[in-house]
């Protein structure tokens, strides 16, 4: 069987990046260590007697930029990214708009089942496998760490995301194969600071499934139809991986 007419028809899509680009400056998780990240430091340069070349090593935390988290970031004894495999980078792609409701209720606001179903009286059951990914276009404050937090004049974070009720429904009912977002946190804030834990998060990850946090330009993919595409390093016991999403449609 071949798949090179398919990837013809890819070729001739439109692509677009999911992607935050990195540098030494981009934002991160407020309780990583400072010093976590040091990107293309020269090691080696073309001045090198042995070699004309340049080398780069890269220091950076697994969950840094858009990236993927795997079980084990939040459970010992969990499967980390060993148990995942490249027949799992590609999926059918839903985007579940809350751009509205953020703009409606403000930013301590959550997706909502109703809200899910919503969405399928318009597009259509959402399929078994899909990647499910909640837009908010919360991904334009990057890279303004303050502006991406949220923070209130106490320290306290507002940002919209995932309900419980929601990713039940969608791993439980629909089966799908993972979801993602543009916030740094899969919980909404609101409903993080009344369970006191990213309860949501923690769902997910313990359920053994994967999530990629901190993704862009989800208001330039439609709805329905596209492909998207996660891939990450092979790294063993991994619990997180800068990820490179893209998708095609």
């Amino acid at each position: 069987m071949s798949l090179w007419p398919e990837l013809k028809k890819l070729q001739q899509g439109t692509w677009v990046d999911l992607t935050h680009p990195l540098t030494n400056d981009s934002p991160y998780w407020a309780g990583i260590p400072e010093g976590s990240v040091e990107l293309c430091k020269t090691v080696f340069d073309y001045d090198e007697e042995m070699l004309s070349c340049r080398i780069h090593t890269y220091k950076f935390p697994g969950q840094f930029g858009t990236h993927v988290d795997f079980p084990n970031h939040f459970t010992p004894g969990k499967v980390g990214s060993e148990a995942y495999g490249v027949e799992q980078m590609a999926m059918p792609l839903c985007v579940i708009d809350l751009t509205g409701k953020v703009a409606a209720e403000g930013p301590d606001t959550a997706v909502a089942v109703a809200d899910i179903e919503a969405w399928e009286a318009e597009h259509g059951r959402i399929p078994a496998g899909a990647f499910v990914a909640l837009r908010t276009d919360w991904y334009q404050r990057w890279p303004d760490n303050d502006a991406l937090n949220n923070f209130d004049e106490d320290g306290g974070e507002h940002c919209p995301g995932w309900s419980m009720e929601a990713l039940r429904f969608l791993y439980e009912e629909r089966d799908i194969q993972m979801n993602g977002h543009e916030t740094f946190d899969t919980d909404a804030s609101f409903l993080a600071a009344e369970a006191d834990d990213l309860a949501c998060e923690r769902y997910v990850l313990d359920h053994d499934h994967l999530q990629v946090e901190v993704m862009a330009n989800l208001d330039k993919v439609p709805a329905t139809g596209a492909i998207v595409f996660v891939s990450w390093p092979h790294i063993e016991g991994a619990t997180g991986l800068p990820a490179r999403v893209a998708a095609v449609f």
